[in-house]
């Protein structure tokens, strides 16, 4: 939701400095000028596939482009019927569509930003029935052995993106984004680790760049010299047999030869193990790759990855790194990055954590994208934010997530809103996630909300415990008042070793160097990794890349080198009832990065467990039905929570019947991205 204006109260004068001179200068590509270096990156959305497709994207790329972007790429379009999977909706260009596109086109460039159509073919990503590809080589992700493609079949392939791209300007873009990273079908010709062929388009790497070229070739004979053609190339693999820095290079040189308007930043492929999007990646992480090949070609060079501030983008830009940056998710997390930044109100900006949970979650589960921290992402046309009625009152119990999604959204609509916290600060489970090592952007949450507060004038009364008294007179009263720990029921619990999972992560009491983590969910993960966690919380992308085995000089074919081998802080145990492999639960494409961390740090899961008893002699269990004991100095409690609901009874007793949201409604792990949805949609509510 758009919310500032060109003359919005203090917005800088045209003689005034701009706050950020790279990220917000001008910049003229090929003839046509974007308006600052700000590209809003692809992203598959699920609006594609709605049947009011093209008026949810107008509202969703006029939000962001209204936000002040310069240039938006579309999600993925296939460039022919197969192109994205079998069994799936067909989401290619047809010459039926181009009136809807041309709807979406005009919204954005009546918004001020260009846009491109991003052309994609997923080649052996297809999960469904294989799909085609270089060589008859499975994806370690696939399903299938994919159909090694013809010479005839690679040329009619080539002529599909060059219909694409023509279809694209008959519906108004500006150009197009050939999308040649993370795997798909051009990536896969590119690498020695698929491209098996020995004919024309295989065997040396002058044969295996052979069908990107022609690509971009072509589509640049075909089309006017004011269309863009932005190629976005896969500077570090981070799969074994990728392509080397020098042919990275090469590449790029080749595709400016051929006629790219700009080369922008793919990093890693999807069945790569080495984190690159999720947010345990330091900010900017892989903009030193980004620079290399902008120091090797004329044409303008988009860095991409982990870029979620205005201060990171344009420090990127004012070292020489890029030309532009490439953000997706931030402007999921805020349409108005750009405007915000610009008027002097970064510190407005409500920035991406990069949890992925309502972004990728939901792509790869074939639901709509939106984001934890705005759940208005993906559903501008469904969540109107209405005025309220005059002088109607809300209390809000709690400033957990929940209960300050819930606040703000109703002082927003104009609600005079009382926000009530027993603790002596807002944030409530937040305040434990910011510590945890590699969630520290949780801290951004918690700061875009206390500046939030501020703007729309909610009353927030910190350290006070409200009572049904206090709740009087309110036209509505929410009650977001959490969770509190489950105690689990086994003997001991009262010993001193036995530690409540908010003591060990706060540090109110000190763990000793054996630890037993009772409860395998996303908290008792968050546990462990901290106990294990043997470097200073702020590392360096050094570390990061030594701990995951990243070539940072780039000359290892894929980018890939040993990881680093770290002694843990401690050793732990992390335990579970169930049968079956810990961490199942996690989220769809971070679990596995935290399932990674514990075994890179020796962690000892034990699944199937059976508690007893803790004594002086440690945590008594029993593992498939033998007797064991874990000689540990602290037993931590992860075991769940159980909702706090000890307000309702005393307010349904005052004749207040009162909205639960949060944990307090459902404590079952504790889910921020479902809280904010909940407080705002709650506030939506309101009458």
């Amino acid at each position: 939701m758009s919310i500032l204006h060109p003359l919005a109260p203090g917005a800088p004068s045209e003689q005034t400095a701009s706050p950020y001179p790279h990220l917000l200068a001008p910049l003229d590509v090929g003839g046509i000028t974007l308006r600052n270096r700000v590209i809003m990156g692809s992203m598959h959305t699920g609006l594609e596939t709605l049947p009011d497709r093209f008026e949810q994207l107008a509202a969703f790329y006029a939000a962001r482009a209204q936000g002040g972007v310069g240039l938006i790429v579309t999600g993925g379009v296939g460039v022919n019927a197969q192109a994205l999977g079998a069994g799936g909706p067909d989401e290619s260009l047809a010459s039926a569509d181009l009136e809807g596109h041309r709807h979406v086109t005009r919204t954005i460039h009546d918004a001020g930003a260009k846009v491109l159509l991003q052309a994609l073919h997923i080649g052996r990503y297809d999960h469904s029935g294989g799909g085609v590809a270089p060589s008859a080589i499975r994806s370690p992700i696939g399903r299938a052995v994919p159909h090694a493609l013809t010479g005839a079949q690679i040329g009619a392939l080539i002529s599909d993106y060059v219909r694409c791209a023509m279809l694209a300007a008959e519906a108004g873009y500006d150009g197009v984004e050939v999308m040649g990273s993370e795997g798909y079908l051009i990536n896969q010709f590119i690498a020695p680790r698929t491209n098996h062929r020995s004919d024309a388009w295989g065997g040396t790497f002058d044969k295996r760049i052979r069908f990107a070229t022609e690509i971009v070739r072509r589509i640049r004979r075909a089309s006017d010299a004011r269309f863009m053609v932005m190629f976005r190339l896969s500077m570090l693999d981070l799969v074994e047999d990728g392509s080397t820095r020098e042919e990275v290079i090469a590449l790029a040189q080749a595709l400016e030869a051929a006629g790219v308007t700009l080369i922008n930043t793919g990093i890693g492929w999807h069945e790569a193990r080495v984190p690159t999007i999720a947010t345990c990646v330091p900010r900017g992480a892989f903009a030193g790759f980004t620079r290399r090949v902008r120091e090797a070609v004329s044409v303008p060079v988009v860095a991409a990855n982990r870029i979620n501030t205005p201060d990171v983008a344009e420090a990127i830009l004012a070292r020489g790194d890029a030309d532009l940056v490439s953000m997706a998710r931030p402007l999921l997390a805020d349409p108005d990055f750009v405007a915000k930044a610009a008027v002097g109100r970064a510190d407005e900006i409500n920035t991406c954590i990069a949890c992925n949970q309502a972004c990728l979650d939901h792509t790869f589960s074939g639901r709509r994208v939106s984001c934890l921290v705005n759940p208005f992402a993906g559903h501008e046309r469904d969540l109107p934010l209405a005025p309220a009625p005059r002088n109607k009152r809300v209390a809000v119990v709690g400033a957990g997530p929940a209960g300050l999604a819930c606040a703000v959204t109703a002082a927003r609509r104009g609600y005079a809103v009382t926000l009530f916290e027993a603790a002596p600060r807002i944030g409530g489970q937040f305040n434990l996630a910011c510590r945890i090592p590699g969630k520290e952007e949780f801290r951004e949450t918690l700061r875009y909300f206390r500046r939030q507060l501020d703007l729309t004038g909610v009353n927030v009364r910190l350290a006070r415990r409200a009572g049904a008294g206090h709740l009087k007179g309110f036209d509505h009263v929410v009650l977001a008042t959490g969770v509190v720990p489950r105690a689990p029921s086994f003997d001991g619990l009262d010993h001193p070793s036995v530690v409540s999972y908010a003591d060990a992560i706060t540090g109110v009491k000190a763990m000793g160097r054996r630890v037993a983590i009772v409860g395998a969910g996303g908290i008792g993960f968050d546990v462990a990794e901290l106990l294990t966690h043997s470097v200073a919380q702020d590392d360096t992308v050094s570390e990061y890349f030594s701990q995951w085995g990243v070539d940072a000089g780039g000359a290892a074919r894929g980018g890939l080198i040993e990881p680093e081998a770290r002694t843990p802080a401690r050793e732990v145990w992390l335990l579970q009832r169930k049968a079956g492999a810990a961490g199942a639960g996690l989220a769809v494409t971070t679990g596995w990065i935290r399932r990674s961390v514990v075994k890179q740090r020796g962690v000892h899961v034990l699944s199937g467990v059976e508690y007893v008893r803790v004594d002086d002699d440690g945590l008594h269990l029993r593992v498939d039905g033998q007797a064991r004991v874990l000689a540990v100095d602290h037993v931590v409690l992860c075991s769940g929570q159980e909702s706090r609901r000890d307000l309702v009874a005393p307010l349904v007793a005052c004749g207040i019947e009162p909205v639960v949201i949060g944990g307090a409604d459902v404590a079952a792990e504790i889910d921020a991205k479902r809280a904010i949805e909940q407080g705002t949609v709650v506030a939506l509510g309101f009458d």
